[in-house]
């Protein structure tokens, strides 16, 4: 705290006061007896009391006992002589008679103890009272509180007579002790007692007062300040003493505020009187610290009990109101708003009593009206002086309470701990219920909305999880939705005007504070009735003003950074399209909101300038709170939706005509557009500038996509509303079809899907009779051709036909994609769009005639393109439904001759010049040449497309009605062509005839002929070619190579060879690769299958790895993979030679292209200008992968066919072959053959591949979305779908071959992602590929696993066949960890499939252990996967195969811990327990066993079912593993968190008590066991102990039944018996360690029952002397002992224990002045002083109500320890030790000022000086000097100031804080005595 100046504590030693021996003498006093006589009268005087008080410790057993004790001290008491007034033992007298005064004795006992002090009080008379007070008052001063009747009255009599007489000077000090000790005397107004206890107190307080003090009152006097100083402090720390405390401040605090008019007036003659008493009162009770009033009330507000809380808020009304001087004055701000805290926090009660009180301290008393001050009538009717009354309860609210409650809500909002959820809820809730009074919550609310706003945001980022979140998000909600809605949207505006309007405001903080509208709007409800229909719209206005408004500023400063404001801007405009999204239509009708303004001025709002608009809406919501009632709205709604299109056109036309706004425009447009969806316009006055500014954004040739969409969504939105004509939408039609033919670019695919559905939106509102759309295509296909001789048809526009085909046939009006993104506002969806797979027709036919015209010419490049096109063409039959419909059209077909067989008729049929037959012979040859270039498949979909309803235009040119096939029909169409074989005159419609009929007899020909030939001859000219070939990879034009390719495939066709089969692979488990058998040339006898070859030029393979790596083939690659498809059986006999040139040739370009794909889709991706088609090329890539590594595959499997060695049939073959033949083999390396070095080469192959394809199938997951870009979300999905597919074929195609080393790549993957920061994601993808294969499922995956695990722990037992190459570096532990993991991630169901083979693993696995050493552990693990899967099932016969299971785990568990019985022991402490298991390496989880059957545990039940087997595995867990480790020498470094929580697992485990508890109970009993980490006892030890205490009430009375007393009998001289000292020692000294220890691990209050035997053996401890056995250096153990009972009992239940610790903390704590080789020095060694010192700082800090009548004997417990006075001098043991250490050393006063530092740690909470955050006492204390020097003398400077501090700082007790201290202590094995 800060303190007011004032006489201070000086920084120098005080003198040492040998001028007062009062005071000088306390500590002398208490730890030892004055000089007395030596006479013999005397010597029997004190040898009789020294008699009687002997009987404590023999005769006590019961109550009678004590009185009988009680008689006999009184009776050797009064037999003194008459001259003599001192008591012998006075220490151990006053100890003893304190001990009676235990609360557990009865009544009458209790009475003769006082009895005894009355004889005492009497003989040694006031003077001895005040040397002796302490002594005395701490035994008495508890009394009250469980006093009887009769035993009050006579207490009461001892402090009348004896105790108000002491002198003032020894009463100050216990000031607060004694108003403690009467409190609970004034509880109840209602007893005997309670007049005579109120004036004590006052007598008392008379006692204490200074003779210059100023009688105030009857009660009151200027000199009892420091009473009153002391009496908050008493309410401050004692809550049970509380209730009295607030009866005396209701009868005894003065009125601090005096009547208001007092208090406003200047100075009124007759109040200056009134005035000065109310200050000399203040003067009182706040001097000299006014903190101290204010915490007293804020302790009473806080406090538990609901009427404590009422008294102390009447005491606030009546006594100390809000506008007081003391509060507005003398108080410190922040004392205030802690007393505000406290007030405002009583409303979480809910409680209407509390809420009353509390509103009127608020609001003040009542005040007079002014017509009954001056006696006249007054004319104001009733409700007119209510509203008065209200007005000036506001106004005294305002003035004296609104600033301080408003910084008290703030202080409290940030204040509150991020942790608990609820603390953090606690401001809103009470902020809330600050509303319920409108005087007040209307004033509070608008200062503390935004704060509340703000830190709930700040929240969602430190919350726990989510629940915290939403329970904290809950109590604001409740709160917001309590605000008025005109403050709400007002505060929402004003943050939008300090974020976008003029100003030097940062733009960190302008980005911030939109940040924050977007928060409420997101997570608040904003969207009440009145709120969409008043006050969203004027919102959504300001914000447009404020765009259009900051725009206009940009335009005419060009230093203004435009680029920074732009996303502002952005920002700004979402936020107002959030807004109009949720205002509804009927909000902008005439109807819906009737406004007062005149309809003249509404018609000048069109004329209104920006700021005029903002002026206006800023004054409704500033001046009239943006409330209706109140004032007027600014503008009509149906008006402000004029504004809202007028603004927002000015901004679409503003974007569109800017150069630099292009980034700006999407947002705009989207704006208008859902504006123009909301609101029913009968036209747009600025409709022509619309259309004028997107004619102009059109032209540009650059506009992005999303600039383009906005456009054309505009463009419909304008025509659904009637806003434009059909017209002006057609003449959009052709600039905005040219821009989305832009975007539909092979080479960029980002948007080729949103492109194509936004033309088919645009036809949508044309109507499907307009065919504008398809002119304009047709016009860009046809605009740069060039026919005749030198033919030029480009073929990027039939790129893009291709692809606007394919996702017009694609595309459905009722799709969605399953994981589009939501549709952004602004984008309306309801009108109808056409659907392109019906419609296609309308806008792709005649664009499709252009397209298959230039297979007409193969000169062309477009040619190639739609040859390629037509070889994997999506929607085929749409294709001939075209050709179908057109030919159907023709006239001159239907009117031919009507037989079935036209061209077999005799009757023939004739043309004229009317006839269309060019348009005929143009439709025939063009289905030609389709049939001439088109695939394959073709045919078949010719043959089994039906036409099953012919309309009547086929019916006459079939000449049936039934159903038929294409085919047929263009059968009949051919046959009607060429029916009319009579040709006129005319030579012109001869030669159209003729090519007629050519065109369709070549159709014909095509149909009815086998389309596969064989050539038989050929040309040697592939060795010039290939070369040819390599040189036209530098050529331009790359449709060269594709003609090359032809002429050298054809030369090298031209070899004779004779055609054989394969042959069959012998060898089942190697499985043929499946591969596409077609190829674009389509020959059915290729040289695939003719093994005998002449060897290809050695220029071929060069010339082939060329081609795949130029760029400039990529638009040709199919062409190559073709080639090389069809020239790869020539490689036949040297596959293996070229396989790993063109595998890392394949790989290395598909790893490149799928690079520059992946760049090209994330957010800020470009592709750049030398790019090819990353699609096209990437599946060429893999495609032609398949094909090299299918052939190579084949090869070998051939090669391994003849290379075979046959086996003897009768070998017997297990799941593994033999498991065990081959285990005596010899292990000798051996040469590896050629087919074996075949095999590795066709494998590592298989890696590669493998690998590029695992790359490609996990595009697009985990941290790669967040880099995606969203605009393309659509084609993005396509692409990606399509390239993940053909990955996944070509991995299920090699798994199908070589599963077992695929798995193995895959394994390898998922290995090398484990060890890769970053990418521990891609670890779990492998889990997602595998069951994604068909070659992969878990039948295949399993038996794979055990494969490759056998083939590196025992390879010999394994079949050859099933053996791994081991080409991947993989350990055992690799692939047991994956095992597991992979058996974790499977379904229950699939356990089916499985569960075969896991059991003849595991059998023959245990039939030979020993290999599997290492991987034991993890395939335990696997068994009990297996088992809580099994559970969860129902298949098979259940309890057969958990029998089955059950007995394979029990013996894996015993092969575990017989191969490997120490292994796991040595190495528990290396393991790294708090790594996540699944990112841990995988050899440190094969070797956890600890953690790994600390997983297993908790299943137990589920694996073995049977308890007695549960029962068993627990056992020999805790024999093997547990047992072990704690009998190691090495514990207990050997017990780790792991090993405990497997402990703790076998706690849970039933009817297992017995095992568990032994290991715990000989691990506690171990000596070795207080060497434990502190950290691992708290969070693993303690519970278990806790559970093993529970379980068993003996387990205290046990330990205690171990400690011996103190003895000195037979002690002698020598090694011998200091040895036996020592071991008694240290025995005893762990014994208490086990005793504080188990009360720290169990609840408050567990050992009540056990504490009279406690403290029976501390007693007896306390005993030990320096020489006895035990000694008294057990003394540190015996303070930890009652510093646990301090932390882990209730106040209530330690009554017995003060007058214990109190005698024995000051004999310890003055020990440390004691000279050397004093007998107190030898009892007390430096630790011992070190744990005092421990235990009363520990008391100190947690402050038990009773310890506090005794505190003042230690420390100053009063306003003394801060503001003393000059002639002060230390009273209490530990200042007057300071002092006098601070005399007799260097001074070290300065530690002094560090005390409120520490006090105050900034966390909020109470923790001890001595530790972490205050003093170290880590220090060595080996010498007394040291230990005085760096520790005690600091911590004795400072313990009254902290003491005072942490009161004042009214913080919260750190529990955990003190508990972890103690156990540093208890742990600490430096202070456990070595043995000899």
């Amino acid at each position: 705290m800060a303190l007011e100046p004032g006489p201070r504590r000086s920084m120098s030693p005080d003198s040492s006061g040998r001028d007062t021996p009062i005071s000088r003498q306390w500590r002398n006093q208490l730890s030892a007896d004055i000089t007395v006589p030596k006479d013999k009268q005397y010597r029997k005087y004190a040898s009789g009391v020294e008699r009687a008080l002997s009987l404590f410790d023999t005769a006590l057993e019961e109550w009678a006992d004590y009185i009988s004790f009680l008689s006999r001290l009184l009776k050797a008491l009064q037999a003194r002589p008459s001259s003599t007034t001192a008591i012998p033992s006075k220490t151990l007298v006053a100890k003893r008679l304190s001990q009676c005064l235990n609360p557990s004795l009865p009544s009458g006992v209790h009475q003769k103890t006082i009895e005894v002090y009355d004889y005492i009080f009497s003989v040694i008379g006031a003077h001895g009272l005040s040397r002796d007070l302490p002594l005395y008052l701490s035994g008495l001063a508890p009394t009250l509180s469980f006093a009887s009747l009769a035993v009050r009255t006579r207490f009461l009599d001892l402090l009348e007579n004896y105790l108000l007489r002491v002198e003032p000077l020894a009463l100050r000090p216990a000031t607060k002790s004694i108003i403690m000790a009467l409190l609970p005397g004034l509880e109840d107004e209602t007893s005997e007692d309670f007049d005579r206890t109120l004036g004590l107190v006052e007598s008392f307080k008379t006692v204490i007062r200074p003779p210059n003090g100023q009688l105030l009152s009857e009660k009151h006097s200027s000199g009892d300040d420091f009473f009153w100083q002391c009496f908050f402090l008493a309410a401050i720390t004692s809550g049970s003493r509380r209730p009295g405390a607030l009866v005396y401040l209701s009868r005894n605090l003065p009125r601090l505020g005096g009547p208001l008019k007092f208090e406003m007036s200047s100075n009124g003659v007759g109040e200056t009187g009134a005035g000065d008493l109310t200050d000399a009162f203040a003067d009182m009770v706040t001097s000299p610290e006014p903190g101290l009033l204010l915490r007293c009330f804020s302790a009473g507000l806080g406090d538990e009990q609901l009427l404590i809380q009422r008294g102390f808020l009447d005491l606030l009304v009546t006594n100390l109101p809000l506008h007081s001087k003391v509060l507005q004055k003398r108080v410190k701000p922040d004392d205030l708003e802690l007393l505000l805290r406290a007030a405002a926090g009583v409303v979480t009660r809910r409680d209407m009593s509390l809420n009353r009180r509390l509103w009127a301290w608020f609001l003040g008393p009542e005040q007079p009206q002014p017509d009954q001050e001056t006696g006249l009538d007054s004319p104001t009717t009733p409700s007119e002086t209510h509203h008065n009354d209200l007005a000036l309860k506001t106004s005294y609210f305002e003035e004296h309470g609104l600033h301080p409650l408003v910084n008290a809500l703030l202080s409290m909002i940030q204040s509150s701990p991020a942790g608990d959820a609820a603390e953090k809820a606690k401001p809103y809730r009470i902020c809330l219920s600050l509303m319920d009074r409108w005087e007040i919550g209307c004033r509070v609310v608008p200062e503390i909305f935004l704060p509340v706003i703000r830190d709930v945001r700040d929240y969602k980022s430190k919350a726990r999880d989510k629940a915290a979140f939403d329970e904290v998000l809950r109590s604001a909600s409740m709160f917001f939705d309590g605000v008025e809605s005109g403050l709400i949207y007002g505060e929402l505006i004003g943050l939008m005007d300090q974020a976008i309007g003029p100003g030097s405001i940062l733009l960190s903080k302008r980005f911030e504070k939109l940040t924050v509208v977007q928060f409420i709007m997101a997570h608040f409800n904003i969207r009440e009735e009145e709120m969409v229909t008043l006050h969203a719209p004027i919102a959504a206005l300001f914000s447009l003003v404020m765009v259009e408004d900051v725009s206009e500023r940009i335009e005419k400063a060009q230093s203004l950074a435009s680029d920074e404001y732009t996303s502002i801007i952005n920002q700004a405009l979402d936020i107002a399209m959030g807004i109009i999204d949720f205002i509804p239509e009927r909000a902008f009708s005439v109807n819906s909101y009737q406004n007062s303004h005149p309809s003249a001025e509404m018609a000048t709002s069109n004329y209104m300038s920006n700021n005029e608009l903002l002026g206006k809406i800023n004054h409704f919501y500033e001046s009239e709170q943006g409330n209706p009632e109140i004032g007027s709205v600014p503008f009509a709604i149906p008006r402000i939706g004029d504004l809202l299109i007028q603004k927002a056109c000015r901004l679409v036309c503003g974007s569109l005509a800017s150069a630099t706004s292009r980034v700006e425009v999407p947002i705009r447009i989207r704006l208008l557009v859902l504006l123009l969806s909301k609101i029913n316009l009968q036209n747009v006055t600025n409709i022509e500038g619309l259309l004028s500014s997107m004619h102009t954004q059109l032209a540009d040739s650059t506009i992005p996509f999303v600039s383009f969409k906005s456009i054309l969504s505009l463009a419909t939105q304008l025509y659904y509303k009637d806003l434009i004509p059909t017209n002006s939408l057609s003449d959009l039609a052709d600039p905005l079809v040219r821009r989305a033919w832009g975007f539909l670019s092979a080479a960029e695919p980002k948007y080729h899907v949103e492109a194509v559905r936004c033309l088919w939106q645009l036809q949508s509102a044309l109507s499907l009779s307009n065919r504008d759309i398809e002119a304009a295509i047709a016009d860009i296909m046809l605009q740069s051709d060039v026919t005749g001789t030198f033919a030029v048809r480009a073929a990027d526009p039939g790129r893009s036909f291709c692809l606007l085909w394919s996702h017009t046939l694609q595309d459905s009006a009722s799709h969605s994609d399953r994981r589009a993104p939501k549709t952004p506002i602004g984008e309306p969806q309801n009108f109808h769009r056409l659907s392109g797979m019906d419609y296609y027709e309308v806008m792709l036919t005649r664009p499709l005639f252009l397209m298959l015209d230039a297979l007409l010419d193969e000169r062309t490049q477009l040619f190639m393109v739609t040859k390629h096109w037509l070889n994997n063409m999506v929607g085929i039959e749409k294709l001939f439904q075209v050709f179908t419909t057109k030919i159907s059209e023709l006239q001159f077909l239907r009117t031919a001759s009507k037989t079935a067989n036209p061209s077999a008729s005799d009757e023939s049929s004739s043309f004229s010049n009317d006839d269309e037959l060019d348009l005929g012979s143009y439709y025939i040859r063009t289905l030609s040449n389709v049939l001439k270039w088109a695939p394959d498949a073709l045919w078949g979909v010719l043959a089994t497309r039906i036409i099953e309803h012919p309309g009547p235009s086929i019916i006459e040119i079939t000449g049936t009605e039934g159903a038929l096939s294409l085919q047929q029909f263009f059968v009949h169409v051919c046959l009607r062509c060429i029916a009319g074989n009579k040709f006129p005159k005319d030579t012109a419609v001869q030669l159209h005839i003729a090519q007629l009929h050519r065109s369709a007899l070549v159709l014909l020909r095509q149909i009815l002929l086998n389309p596969y030939a064989t050539t038989l001859s050929s040309l040697k000219l592939e060795i010039p070619l290939i070369d040819r070939l390599t040189q036209s990879l530098e050529i331009p034009d790359p449709y060269i190579q594709t003609l090359l390719l032809d002429v050298v495939f054809a030369s090298l066709r031209l070899r004779d060879v004779s055609p054989t089969e394969p042959p069959t692979s012998p060898t089942g488990e190697k499985r043929t690769l499946s591969y596409p058998t077609g190829s674009i040339r389509g020959s059915s006898t290729s040289i695939e299958h003719i093994p005998e070859t002449l060897a290809p030029p050695s220029s071929l393979l060069k010339c082939i790895q060329s081609g795949l790596k130029s760029l400039n083939s990529r638009s040709v690659l199919d062409s190559w993979v073709g080639f090389l498809t069809e020239i790869l059986p020539l490689y036949s006999n040297t596959i293996f030679q070229v396989l790993i040139p063109l595998v890392e040739t394949l790989c290395t370009q598909i790893g490149q292209t799928f690079g520059e794909l992946q760049n090209m889709f994330n957010q800020s991706g470009s592709l750049s200008g030398n790019t090819g088609l990353p699609e096209s090329t990437l599946i060429s890539l893999l495609n032609a992968l398949e094909q090299v590594l299918a052939k190579a595959h084949d090869q070998l499997l051939l090669e391994e066919s003849r290379a075979q060695v046959v086996k003897n049939p009768d070998h017997p073959q297990g799941f593994f072959g033999n498991m065990v033949s081959g285990v005596f083999n010899s292990d000798a390396p051996q040469s590896r053959s050629a087919t074996a070095n075949d095999r590795l080469t066709v494998l590592l192959a298989f890696q590669d591949a493998v690998r590029i394809c695992f790359k490609i199938w996990s595009w697009g997951q985990g941290r790669e979305v967040n880099l995606l870009d969203p605009d393309s979300a659509s084609s993005f999905k396509y692409t990606s779908l399509r390239m993940r597919n053909r990955a996944r074929r070509l991995l299920e195609h090699a798994f199908t071959a070589e599963a077992l080393e695929c798995l193995e790549t895959v394994i390898g993957i998922w290995r090398t992602a484990l060890e890769t920061s970053g990418t521990a994601k891609q670890s779990e993808e492998v889990f997602n590929l595998l069951p994604a294969l068909d070659g992969s499922r878990p039948r295949h995956t399993i038996p794979a696993i055990f494969n490759a695990l056998y083939s590196r722990t025992n390879p010999n037992a394994l079949d050859p066949s099933r053996k791994s190459m081991m080409t991947v570096s993989l350990q055992d532990t690799d692939l047991v960890i994956f095992l597991v993991d992979y058996a974790q991630s499977l379904e229950d169901d699939a356990m089916d499939e499985i569960w075969q083979d896991c059991m003849v693993f595991l059998k023959d696995l245990l039939g030979n252990p020993f290999p599997h050493s290492k991987t034991l552990p993890s395939l335990l693990e696997f068994a009990a996967i297996l088992g809580e899967k099994v559970d969860n099932t129902n298949f098979g016969e259940q309890r057969r195969m958990r029998r089955e299971l059950g007995d394979l785990f029990l013996r894996l568990l015993t092969a575990l811990f017989t191969i490997r019985p120490t292994s796991y022991t040595d190495t528990l402490q290396d393991s790294d327990l708090d790594a996540d298991i699944r990112t841990r390496t995988p050899s440190k989880r094969a070797d956890d066993v600890v953690g790994i059957l600390s997983r297993i545990v908790p299943n137990l039940p589920k694996i073995l079912v049977e308890p007695d087997r549960v029962l068993s595995a627990a056992q020999a867990i805790s024999t093997n593993l547990i047992g072990p480790s704690i009998r190691s020498k090495g514990f207990p470094d050997t017990i780790t968190e792991t090993t405990l929580t497997l402990l703790q697992e076998l706690t849970r485990l039933p009817s297992n008590q017995k095992t568990w508890k032994k290991d715990v109970s000989e691990a506690f009993n171990d000596p070795r066991f207080f060497t434990s980490s502190t950290t691992l006892v708290q969070k693993g030890w303690l519970p278990l102990l806790k559970l093993w205490t529970v379980t068993d009430k003996d387990r205290m009375a046990d330990i205690l039944s171990r400690i011996s007393s103190p003895t000195t009998a037979g002690i002698v001289f020598g090694v011998g018996a200091t040895s036996a000292r020592l071991e008694a020692d240290r025995r005893t000294q762990l014994n208490l360690r086990r005793v504080a220890t188990l009360i720290l691990a169990c609840a408050t209050d567990t050992f009540v029952a056990d504490l009279p035997a406690i403290l029976q053996r501390v007693v007896e401890l306390l005993g030990a002397s320096a020489t006895s056995s035990p000694s008294s250096t057990t003394r540190a153990d015996i303070y930890m002992v009652l510093r646990a009972l301090v932390l882990r009992t209730s106040t209530v239940h330690l009554a017995p224990v003060w007058p214990i610790i109190n005698s024995e903390l000051h004999m310890a704590i003055s020990s440390v002045a004691a000279p050397d080789n004093s007998s107190s020095s030898d009892t007390y060694n430096n630790i011992s002083i070190l744990y005092a010192c421990k235990l009363l700082d520990i008391l100190i800090t947690t402050a038990p109500d009773d310890f506090q009548l005794h505190e003042w004997l230690f420390i100053t417990d009063t306003i003394d320890s801060i503001y003393r006075s000059a002639t002060y001098q230390p009273i209490a043991l530990v200042d007057e030790l300071s002092e006098e250490l601070g005399n007799t050393a260097i001074n070290v006063g300065l530690h002094a000022e560090n005390a409120a530092v520490i006090a105050s740690d900034g966390l909020g909470q109470r923790r001890p000086l001595l530790g972490p955050g205050g003093i170290n006492d880590e220090l060595a204390v080996d010498r007394r000097d040291e230990l005085i020097a760096k520790i005690l003398r600091p911590f004795f400077g400072q313990l009254s100031i902290h003491a005072y501090e942490s009161t004042y700082a009214m913080s919260a007790l750190d529990v955990e804080s003190c508990v972890s201290s103690l156990l540093k202590d208890l742990f600490d094995e430096r202070s456990i005595l070595k043995a000899l």
